[in-house]
């Protein structure tokens, strides 16, 4: 769930060895299955590294963001992320007909801090709307999950919020489905193409190391995606492939009877995401707040995310009927959320004058296209409905891109 924000030299090694430093948990468990079978999958691999039940990534209980994680996300940096997204939540429902149950589902709650601003804005602002909101958290893990809960708890936000542990466990729903850095972290299938024909990376093992190697396509659908959206892969070259998004957002619109998804994630439409000037992909690794090409550093204690491919989501989207709202980039839609008011969600009233400096420099972060670690232009907002006719939603005022 993490994005290069900023200008990071990559390293090209392949991995470390294994005497270089003590094993992680997982490792022992993926030798024992490269051995078995000689090699499997990198999209495997990376779902064991980021989802294996006791020693994968997300499933180790350790904090993955803020200053001592490995990243930071939108709601780390400042409330007015959560605050600016509940007020664009607040026209959904209304746009909705203010039906008496509005069900918001956040995907990857992560810490619980959007929950917990979001719910927070809404309860103090629009008590019209917290009466009728039903907050659904949906965490990989139930630890996780149950931390979300407890910080909501604590802050006295959890009247009107339950834990589910996936979208095929929800009713259908009436509301909005809602995901920030979500859909980056699903395995990818790595591409290549070898002598005019693609070829998958696998992950194997050689002199007590793991490393890769390129083997056949696995799966019909992922040369699919290639065909559609990358045709032009060159010599060498490399691309991923997400399955998991596709399969994802299709259960997501088949669970929407009506109303909105809303995700946020840094990638792009395929057009630019597939291109010349990214010859080895997106796919990345981050451990300390440190981006590397080391993928197979440290098994299950670093992040693994590649870029996420938008028209994908939006072309599985329209299959199960989600019509295309708007696209546009962060930057775009958190702007046109806050010039009405002119950003008075981002200082709190008994702010100190410095306070109100470092919120200040939190917001040029979130929105700014032009700074290092600015996050405007890198991260892409999708918006589909469901149930509605066309219509025009505030954050999506200044649209990116036409689809």
């Amino acid at each position: 769930m993490a994005a290069n924000t900023g200008n990071i030299t990559l390293s090209s090694t392949p991995a470390r060895s294994r005497g270089s430093r003590s094993p992680t948990p997982l490792e022992p468990l993926i030798f024992a299955l490269v051995e078995k079978s000689g090699r499997i999958p990198f999209a495997e691999y990376m779902a064991l590294c980021l989802y294996h039940a006791d020693y994968g990534y997300y499933a180790r209980g350790r904090a993955r963001t803020g200053i001592g994680g490995d990243y930071f996300t939108s709601p780390d940096l400042h409330p007015v992320f959560a605050r600016l997204i509940a007020r664009q939540a607040a026209e959904m429902w209304e746009l909705l007909g203010t039906p008496p149950r509005f069900t918001w589902v956040e995907m990857g709650a992560g810490r619980g801090l959007f929950a917990e601003a979001f719910i927070h804005w809404i309860r103090d602002r629009r008590p019209d709307l917290f009466a009728a909101l039903d907050y659904v958290v949906i965490e990989a893990t139930p630890s996780a999950a149950a931390a979300t809960m407890e910080r909501l708890c604590s802050k006295e936000l959890d009247q009107s919020v339950r834990a589910a542990s996936a979208v095929d466990k929800l009713e259908p729903v009436a509301g909005c489905f809602f995901s920030n850095e979500l859909v980056d972290a699903f395995p990818v299938a790595v591409v290549t193409r070898q002598q005019n024909r693609l070829r998958e990376i696998y992950v194997t093992a050689e002199d007590g190391r793991l490393c890769e190697t390129t083997g056949p396509i696995t799966d019909s659908r992922i040369a699919a995606v290639m065909a559609r959206y990358a045709p032009g892969l060159e010599e060498s070259s490399r691309a991923e492939v997400s399955l998991g998004a596709a399969r994802w957002i299709r259960a997501v619109g088949e669970k929407l009877v009506r109303g909105f998804v809303l995700t946020i994630d840094y990638g792009d439409l395929s057009t630019w995401l597939y291109s010349p000037a990214r010859p080895r992909g997106t796919l990345l690794a981050y451990q300390g707040h440190t981006a590397s090409e080391d993928f197979f550093a440290s098994p299950g204690e670093q992040d693994l995310t590649a870029h996420v491919n938008f028209s994908l989501l939006i072309d599985e989207g329209r299959a199960v009927g989600l019509e295309m709202t708007g696209f546009t980039t962060q930057e775009r839609f958190l702007m046109a959320l806050g010039e009405g008011n002119q950003f008075a969600d981002l200082e709190d009233a008994e702010a100190t004058e410095a306070e109100r400096l470092r919120a200040h420099l939190k917001l040029k972060t979130l929105i700014s296209p032009e700074t290092p670690a600015g996050m405007g232009a890198l991260f892409k907002v999708l918006i589909q409905h469901r149930g509605l006719n066309p219509l025009a939603l505030t954050g999506l005022k200044y649209v990116h891109n036409a689809v």
